[in-house]
C-alpha cells in the first residue's frame, strides 16, 4: 500500500467524518453569503437600515405594494466593490400602499398605515425615472418578516453573518499571534521567563472570559474594531498554555538538539522545527476559539457592549426583540438565535473532525 503524505492522510481521516464535512460545507456557505453581502440582500442600503415604520413586526412571507419616489437630493451610484462592501444608498423614498391611480403627473394612493387603521389617501407628484408611470410601483416580499423598525430581517441576518465571521476571524488571528508567540517563548526558554509568563497566564486564566472582554471593551470603547481586539485579548491564554506544553515536550527531542548543534538560532528552531510539528493541536484550538469568539461577540452585543446600532449583529437583534418571545412574534429573536447556534455547531463539528484527523494514535489504526 502506497504511503500517504501527512497532509493527505489528515485530509483522508477528516473526510471520513461526515458530520465534520457537513460542518465545513455550512461554514463555507455562510462565508460565501458573508462575502457577497449586499449583492444578495433584499435591502442593499448601508447596514440594511432602510426603515419603513408602517411595516414594523410583519410576519415572514408578508408581501406589500410599495410606491417608490425618487429622492430630490442627489445620490451617488457606487461601484461594484463598494456596493459589495458597504452597500448602495437608496435612490428612493418608499411608501407602502394598498391602492393607487395616476392622473397626469400625480399619483393618488391609499397609504398603508397599519393593519388595524384605515389607509390614508394622499397625492404625490410623480416623475417616472424609468419611462413608465407604473415603473415605481413594486411588490416586495419580506421572507423573514420585518423588525420593530420595519427593516427587512433577512437582510440584517445576512449582514450579521459577515459581522460574526469577521469577529471570529480577527479574534482568532489576534489570539493565535499572541498565544503562539508567548507560549513558544515561555516553553522554549524556561527559567524566570517561563515563570513570569506562566504567572501572567494563570492570573488571566482565572478571570471569566466575558468579564474580561467587558473590562477591555470599557478601556477601548464601543465599536467593531474594539470588539476584535477585546475578544482576541481574552482568548490568547488558552493558546499560550497549549503551545507552552507542546514546546516543553519537543525542545529536548533529538532533532531539536541536532538543530542546536548545527548552530541554528533560537528563532529558526522555534519557527522552522518546533511550531510546524504542533500545528495540529493549534488548528484544533483555533477552530474551537472561532466558535467561542462568535458566542462572546453575541453576548457582548446583547449586553450593549458590542458593535453599536444600527450595525446589525445577531446578539443585538436578539436584544432588540427578546421581549417578543412571549408574544406571537417570537421569530424575531429565535431566527438570529438559531443562526448563532447553527454557526457555532458547525465550528464544533469541524473541531471534532480536526481533533480526530490530527490524532496520531487514531491515524495508525485507520490508514
Amino acid at each position: 500500500m502506497t504511503e500517504l503524505s501527512p497532509s493527505k492522510r489528515t485530509w483522508t481521516i477528516f473526510k471520513r467524518n461526515k458530520l465534520a464535512v457537513a460542518g465545513l460545507a455550512l461554514i463555507v456557505l455562510m462565508l460565501v453569503v458573508a462575502v457577497l453581502g449586499y449583492l444578495i440582500m433584499p435591502d442593499s442600503t448601508p447596514l440594511a437600515n432602510n426603515m419603513t415604520i408602517q411595516l414594523s413586526v410583519k410576519k415572514p412571507g408578508s408581501s406589500f405594494t410599495i410606491l417608490r419616489l425618487r429622492k430630490t437630493e442627489p445620490v451617488d451610484t457606487v461601484n461594484f466593490f463598494n456596493k459589495m462592501l458597504f452597500g448602495q444608498p437608496s435612490f428612493y423614498r418608499e411608501i407602502p400602499i394598498t391602492g393607487y391611480h395616476v392622473i397626469k403627473d400625480s399619483i393618488y394612493v391609499n397609504e398603508y398605515i397599519g393593519a388595524e387603521d384605515k389607509p390614508e389617501k394622499k397625492a404625490y407628484k410623480f416623475t417616472p425615472p424609468l419611462g413608465g408611470r407604473g415603473a415605481d410601483i413594486i411588490q416586495r416580499t419580506y421572507w423573514f418578516g420585518t423588525d420593530i423598525y420595519g427593516r427587512d430581517l433577512l437582510s440584517r441576518l445576512i449582514l450579521g453573518t459577515r459581522i460574526s465571521l469577521s469577529v471570529g476571524l480577527m479574534s482568532v488571528i489576534i489570539s493565535m499571534l499572541l498565544g503562539v508567540s508567548i507560549g513558544a517563548i515561555a516553553g522554549y526558554f524556561g527559567g524566570w521567563i517561563d515563570a513570569a509568563l506562566s504567572w501572567l497566564m494563570n492570573i488571566l486564566w482565572s478571570l471569566p472570559a466575558l468579564l474580561l472582554v467587558i473590562a477591555i471593551s470599557f478601556a477601548l470603547g464601543k465599536g467593531l474594531w474594539q470588539i476584535f481586539i477585546a475578544v482576541g485579548l481574552s482568548m490568547w491564554v488558552e493558546v499560550a498554555r497549549l503551545v507552552r506544553g507542546q514546546v516543553l515536550s519537543l525542545k529536548q527531542v533529538e532533532y531539536i538538539e541536532a538543530a542546536r548543534s548545527l548552530g541554528f538560532n533560537n528563532a529558526r528552531i522555534i519557527t522552522r522545527h518546533i511550531l510546524p510539528n504542533i500545528i495540529g493541536p493549534i488548528l484544533v484550538l483555533a477552530s474551537s476559539n472561532f466558535a467561542s469568539a462568535i458566542l462572546l461577540e453575541a453576548g457582548l452585543s446583547f449586553l450593549g457592549f458590542g458593535a453599536q446600532p444600527p450595525m446589525p449583529t445577531w446578539g443585538s437583534m436578539i436584544k432588540e426583540h427578546y421581549g417578543y418571545i412571549v408574544m406571537d412574534s417570537a421569530y424575531l429573536a429565535i431566527i438570529p438565535g438559531l443562526a448563532i447556534m447553527v454557526l457555532v455547531y458547525a465550528f464544533n463539528l469541524v473541531t471534532v473532525g480536526l481533533r480526530d484527523a490530527f490524532d496520531i494514535k487514531s491515524q495508525s489504526t485507520r490508514i
